[in-house]
């Protein structure tokens, strides 16, 4: 079956080869994203964005900017010298004459635009390279010691495309770190790195691992677009992702994006690590990690030019069961199969998802989304009111509103999301294998979705004030109750655990376990040096009260950091 889905790929790689230029994607940013929402709240977008898929493609967000650039009702001064940004970082792909185009280029024909360290453009070749730098320095604050918390990341950015039928992308870094408490405890629990894969210790209490994404794109057709590579996806409108978010690893993927009339339709198999920490086999040290597999179809329909609903399954799965070495099922190639029927046609003990989402546009100020993610579902159980343990579904509602009560570039976003006890998890059939790794919803050990698993709601607040073009300030406020595992009990909030192990079929309710509550709260001001050179001062107080007394936590940090070509590194959990 592997060597069907290397010649499967192989045929679209070759076949792509007749196709047209293709442009690379914007790496997922949630300041950079939030500036296109903006747009597309005041009814801006042009229709080849939609905004519950992401990334989005720089060709597309360059056409944006560009039928925005005469319209002066709609937006602020500090909006239209946002569309400028988004036009000139993605220069390539303007229609605006000039765009891009820097009034200073630096020495040895450096910066000739404003977005490219170094830029090569001939014929049958477009090139860009840039340097990525995060430094930050910090201090944690408490009643017994100040701890240093710092990240030194040196990297490089290249993007472009060869003979106007390849795009290409890379992102390499190497870092080094160290995080505050909360995240070293998250560390000592998971022994992973929220949102990194391999790991390395750097001297007393700090981590070392390298960030990679890259991949190839192309243009099938005039509609269809294929991408090869490893990165990271999002899917929903929300600050967080019930269904698929950018918090794991990232992963080796096919994806076929088709978008047709009011339609935008997603193909994704990917290749995932199932575990790192010697749950399998007491993996450890220098051996090859166990694989899992994920198949994903999501349909996005533009109802109305303000409504939006799409439609979501998903199966993952694993390379080997009790029986039989399987490798990657051909049967989840199928771009349109419901995937619960070629399960059942199987009788394999994979794991599949299902879910809605849905945004709603008004009155050009607000967006009203959500999601009703079900990973099991029991009609009678749910009428009987009875805690069934196998109730498995995750619920998101939230609120953006734009220039609140009037005042320009001042931006509010309310989100609510709550997820019952073992959503994502699966069954161990074998006393020598943890299949339940293979097949629940996680990658590299960490959630696919939500940061905090299972068992658990959320309340969740993101203030954003633009006054200028180059200073913002994002204030964040984060209420997590939620039902904690214990070494001993399932109580159904660590996915990784064998849902088997419940202690009760019912009276299972959301936050059972050891009740614990996080409250985390931050602010944020940055400032744009030049076109993507940042510096951030930023100020967080994170607390957590558990009846388990041992999860007990107060951090308070101060930070300040310099980016050059990189989004911020976000740890809100």
């Amino acid at each position: 079956m592997q060597h069907k889905l290397h010649y499967f790929i192989a045929f679209f790689l070759v076949y792509s080869l007749t196709a047209k230029a293709q442009s690379v994607y914007a790496p997922i940013d949630y300041d950079y994203y939030h500036l296109i929402d903006r747009l597309d709240i005041k009814g801006g977008t042009s229709g080849d964005i939609y905004t519950n898929i992401k990334p989005y493609f720089r060709k597309d967000i360059a056409k944006l900017a560009d039928s925005l650039s005469k319209d002066s009702a709609r937006f602020s001064k500090v909006d239209k010298k946002d569309i400028q940004y988004l036009r000139d970082d993605n220069w390539e792909w303007s229609n605006v004459k000039d765009s891009g185009k820097s009034n200073k280029p630096f020495i040895w024909g450096l910066y000739k635009k404003k977005n490219d360290f170094y830029e090569a453009t001939t014929k049958g070749f477009q090139c860009q390279v840039n340097p990525v730098l995060y430094l930050s320095y910090g201090s944690e604050m408490d009643s017994s010691k100040k701890k240093t918390t710092f990240i030194n990341t040196r990297g490089v950015e290249v993007r472009g495309s060869i003979d106007d039928k390849i795009g290409f992308y890379t992102f390499l870094t190497d870092n080094q770190a160290y995080f505050p408490q909360y995240v070293n405890n998250r560390v000592k629990a998971t022994s992973v790195v929220p949102g990194e894969g391999y790991w390395q210790t750097y001297k007393t209490g700090g981590y070392d691992f390298y960030d990679f994404n890259g991949y190839v794109d192309f243009h099938l057709t005039r509609h269809i677009t294929t991408q090869f590579g490893q990165d990271k996806n999002f899917i929903g409108d929300g600050y967080r992702s019930l269904m698929l978010s950018d918090y794991s690893p990232s992963y080796l993927f096919w994806k076929i994006d088709t978008k047709i009339w009011k339609f935008d339709y997603i193909n994704v198999w990917a290749k995932m690590t199932a575990d790192v920490v010697g749950t399998i086999g007491n993996v450890q040290g220098d051996v090859f990690y166990p694989q899992k597999y994920m198949a994903l179809h999501y349909l996005s329909f533009n109802v109305s030019k303000n409504f939006n609903i799409g439609l979501f399954e998903c199966i993952t799965f694993g390379n080997t069961d009790t029986i039989h070495n399987r490798g990657y099922d051909f049967t989840y190639l199928n771009p349109i199969i419901f995937y619960k029927a070629a399960e059942n046609g199987l009788g394999a003990p994979d794991k599949d998802h299902i879910g809605i989402t849905w945004k709603w546009n008004f009155l050009h100020h607000f967006s009203l989304y959500g999601t009703f993610f079900i990973d099991e579902f029991n009609l009678d159980e749910i009428k009987d009111s009875s805690g069934w343990w196998g109730d498995k579904q995750a619920l998101q509602m939230g609120l953006k509103y734009i220039d609140v009560f009037g005042i320009k570039n001042l931006d509010l976003q309310y989100e609510f999301n709550v997820v019952r006890p073992y959503t994502y998890t699966h069954f161990s059939f074998s006393k020598t294998t943890d299949y339940s790794y293979y097949a629940n919803y996680s990658n590299y050990d960490q959630p696919l979705a939500d940061p905090n698993g299972a068992n658990f709601y959320e309340n969740i607040v993101v203030l954003r004030f633009q006054p200028t073009y180059k200073l913002s300030f994002t204030a964040k406020a984060f209420y997590t109750a939620i039902g904690l595992d214990s070494a001993k009990s399932d109580y159904g909030s660590n996915i990784m655990i064998d849902y088997n192990k419940h202690p009760d079929n019912y009276n299972n309710v959301i936050t059972q376990g050891y009740f614990t509550t996080i409250t985390y709260l931050s602010f944020t001001a940055t400032y744009q040096l030049k076109h993507n050179m940042f510096i951030d001062l930023s100020l967080t107080d994170r607390k957590e009260i558990s009846d388990d007394k041992a999860y007990n936590s107060d951090d308070k940090i101060v930070q300040f950091s310099f980016r050059w070509n990189v989004g911020q590194r976000l740890q809100e959990f």
